[in-house]
């Protein structure tokens, strides 16, 4: 059996049709797990209306790893797909078409494409087509001196995970800034387990984020990045492939005609660069400063 599992917080205007879409799958054996931050709108009450499965903890208590590690734990079936709240399967064959890959018995994990919504600025757009391209893959330890850190990409807004897999490595890891995604993947990897991107698995998720949350979100993945050392010393530093992004962003932009985007595109990127840097640094930084650039405030306490 599948269990679908969905962290949610305020999700009231896009939780029910998410689950529509869900309920329209074609997947049919799957339990559907709400696990809720104690959300004060119409979450809890749209949950219930859709699955028994809802668990609702104390808001201060939610944490990227350990939620999810918690509702895993409870999940009954063996494959346990995340979704996170603003995702949108593509079709009524997302989930099935993810979740047939566990068929390979080395598979620990898949993820599935992300297709960026229509309202999405171009550099969010940009972001998708180049994390999520159109050709499926498969990586193990051997393919990490050829994608380095990429080779343990993971992304728990469309992913699935092998349950007993996920035991032996000790599930998601507790207080992480956020990052707990590509954590276990990595853990995966050099246990010896394959990590599955299936491109025929598709949802909408994307952002449209501003100059500064982009400065924001980067900081993060640099304190995420001092934070498991280990990560970076065994898969390889981030900057290559921030380079190599770099020059996809501006090609994606030239062909496009976005022109009068440049001087934003410089800006983002140097912003993105100065955030990652200070990320890794934060443990020279004042409470303060730290505080106004990361968008976590709460992990900090």
């Amino acid at each position: 059996m599948v269990s679908i599992i969905i962290p949610t917080y305020y999700a009231q205007d896009h939780l029910r049709k998410l689950l529509d879409k869900i309920k329209s799958q074609t997947i049919k054996e799957y339990e559907l797990m709400i696990i809720d931050s104690s959300s004060k709108d119409q979450t809890v009450e749209i949950a219930r209306q859709y699955t028994e499965h809802v668990v609702v903890i104390p808001q201060n208590e939610f944490d990227h790893g350990g939620t999810r590690a918690k509702a895993a734990r409870l999940a009954q079936g063996e494959i346990i797909v995340f979704l996170t709240q603003d995702a949108l399967p593509f079709d009524d064959n997302s989930i099935k078409e993810l979740v047939q890959v566990f068929e390979d018995e080395r598979v620990g994990a898949a993820y599935g494409r992300q297709l960026s919504y229509a309202e999405t600025n171009l550099f969010g757009k940009h972001l998708r087509a180049f994390n999520y391209p159109e050709t499926s893959s498969l990586k193990s330890k051997d393919d990490i001196a050829t994608y380095g850190i990429k080779t343990a990409q993971l992304s728990n807004s469309f992913a699935a995970y092998r349950k007993s897999t996920l035991e032996e490595i000790g599930y998601f890891k507790d207080n992480l800034i956020l990052g707990e995604d590509v954590y276990t993947g990595a853990k995966m990897i050099l246990a010896g387990y394959k990590l599955a991107y299936v491109s025929e698995a598709k949802v909408y998720h994307s952002h449209s984020y501003t100059i500064l949350e982009e400065f924001r979100r980067y900081f993060d993945i640099g304190v995420f990045h001092r934070c498991e050392k280990w990560i970076l010393e065994r898969f390889g530093k981030a900057e290559g492939e921030g380079g190599r992004y770099v020059r996809s962003e501006i090609d994606y932009l030239l062909s496009r005609h976005a022109y009068h985007l440049l001087p934003a595109f410089l800006i983002r990127n140097g912003m993105k660069y100065l955030g990652y840097k200070l990320g890794q640094n934060y443990q020279r930084l004042p409470r303060s400063l730290i505080l106004r650039c990361s968008m976590h405030h709460r992990w900090w306490q």
